[in-house]
């Protein structure tokens, strides 16, 4: 019986700008679905900037359809406010795939980097390059729909790992 293919978004947190990139996986070969960014108005309210970015990636999801989510996790060394603002942000991108019945991944952006470009410290243009190199069609017009796409690649070469540890858990 053919396997079937497995449709993943990636999510690149962030309370400005969230990156998304949905991926179809069929064994080790990968075909690129759509990506884009999800914005939230800095005039408004923390909180309304949340739900921009809650009501934005459900509509995603529910347009794409994907079967699993993969976050990246966030690093930041600035200052406190700022962390805890993308921490925020973060916490609705991991909430939202959650919300619709997908199972959520999180991998460290070091891993991220080191999966789809060799080095665990790359930066923003090697990995946008790369990701056209992997996903040809692919069509990222942000560091941060590209960032998103590299966490759907990533989740895509490490899901087995993932499910296993679920499994002895």
């Amino acid at each position: 019986m053919p396997q079937a293919p497995i449709r993943i978004i990636g999510i690149d947190p962030g309370l400005r700008n969230t990156g998304w990139g949905v991926v179809e996986a069929l064994g080790s070969r990968l075909s690129f679905v759509a990506c884009g960014v999800v914005r939230s108005d800095s005039a408004l309210s923390l909180a309304d900037r949340l739900r921009q970015l809650h009501d934005g990636l459900s509509g995603v999801i529910h347009t794409h359809m994907p079967q699993e989510a993969a976050v990246e996790e966030t690093f930041v060394n600035r200052d406190p406010q700022s962390a805890l603002k993308l921490g925020q942000a973060r916490g609705v991108a991991l909430v939202v795939p959650a919300l619709a019945g997908l199972p959520v991944a999180e991998y460290a952006a070091n891993l991220v980097k080191k999966t789809v470009v060799g080095s665990g410290h790359a930066e923003k243009p090697q990995i946008a390059a790369m990701v056209r190199i992997l996903l040809p069609r692919a069509e990222a017009q942000s560091a941060d729909a590209a960032d998103a796409l590299a966490v759907a690649i990533c989740h895509a070469q490490h899901r087995g790992a993932k499910a296993l540890e679920r499994a002895y858990r």
